[in-house]
């Protein structure tokens, strides 16, 4: 049994939880919410975060200690949301063991500074190379709280961490692969928000099949490109982190970034999307950080752009769609 802590008690850090439970581990979630601490260490539920549960494995307990616990960790998992992660994460930084494997479940681009969610990590907690992981794939944490069959890639420079971590949370519903490539992982869980705030914008303004498809295709083949520029393998963006994570995500209307671009295509200011969504979906910061990044690698990123007029210049859908049509005929 390994001992493993979860930083971040939300929907997708409490479901991966009891993945992790379920693979025989004794695991410890933290969370700042003296109430969702509670409930999931007295009577293992978390009816804030994750209320489709109605009881969580016994092999999992929760803290609002921060030293507490992470104390005996081997493996840490943390779910923090992406653009707080780093000052989140600071208040660990000395507490975390010498020897213990730190994995990011978050998907995001630092807005400010541009950095992927391994670079504030290792950043905040001052953690070496060979002790970090990135997991990311088509994972809906509903879906997976429901033990329904899915898949992810762990990605480490070290490939007996990737293995140690895949070990960790495999499961008879839940299969884990692995990979060396964390550049492409981090940049396909971040970039695939962007795209599917674009395709839930085109539902949201009534449009059908082909609109999606047209969308989710040219944004994998930015988000490829961008990828490639920035280091990262060709061949991860084929797979469970790119295009898997891209077809769940905006596909289904339990992503949060499909149904806040669902509501900004109804014709709903950013401030009202984020006043129903409660709160902001992730690709709307990173909309911006990823224009900043193509800037800088000198990669066109035209459905980005757009959806970043949408939401910083408050232009329509269908107006976001002319600027991506516009009139020069190129190759694909």
């Amino acid at each position: 049994m390994t001992n493993v802590t979860v930083l971040g008690a939300g929907a997708w850090g409490t479901a991966f939880g009891q993945v992790l439970a379920d693979a025989g581990n004794h695991v410890t979630m933290w969370a700042i919410e003296p109430e969702i601490v509670e409930s999931i260490r007295d009577r293992h539920v978390n009816e804030v975060r994750l209320p489709s549960v109605e009881r969580l494995p016994e092999n999992m307990t929760a803290t609002g200690d921060r030293a507490e616990a992470v104390r005996d960790a081997e493996i840490i998992i943390v779910a923090i949301a992406a653009q707080f992660a780093r000052v989140a994460l600071e208040e660990f930084r000395g507490l975390i063991p010498d020897h213990a494997v730190v994995v990011s479940l978050m998907k995001g681009i630092e807005r400010g500074t541009g950095k992927r969610m391994d670079e504030v990590v290792k950043e905040a907690l001052e953690l070496p190379d060979g002790r970090f992981a990135a997991l990311s794939g088509p994972n809906l944490s509903k879906e997976v709280a429901a033990r329904m069959p899915a898949a992810a890639v762990i990605a480490a420079c070290d490939p007996a961490v990737a293995r140690q971590v895949a070990a960790a949370c495999q499961t008879a519903y839940f299969k884990p692969f692995t990979s060396n490539d964390v550049t492409g992982v981090e940049m396909c869980g971040s970039m695939k928000n962007v795209v599917a705030l674009a395709v839930g914008m085109s539902r949201g303004a009534g449009y059908g099949e082909n609109t999606a498809a047209m969308i989710e295709t040219r944004g994998l083949a930015e988000l490829r490109n961008l990828g490639i520029a920035c280091g990262a393998k060709a061949d991860t963006f084929g797979g469970l982190a790119g295009f898997g994570d891209l077809v769940a995500t905006c596909g289904s209307p339990l992503s949060r970034n499909y149904t806040f671009g669902f509501n900004l295509g109804k014709g709903m200011s950013v401030e009202e999307a984020t006043k129903v969504s409660n709160g902001v979906a992730e690709g709307v910061p990173t909309a911006t950080a990823v224009l900043a990044l193509a800037k800088e690698v000198g990669v066109p990123v035209p459905l980005a752009q757009a959806v970043s007029h949408v939401i910083n210049d408050g232009i329509s859908f269908d107006q976001m769609m002319a600027e991506l049509f516009g009139e020069d005929i190129t190759e694909e």
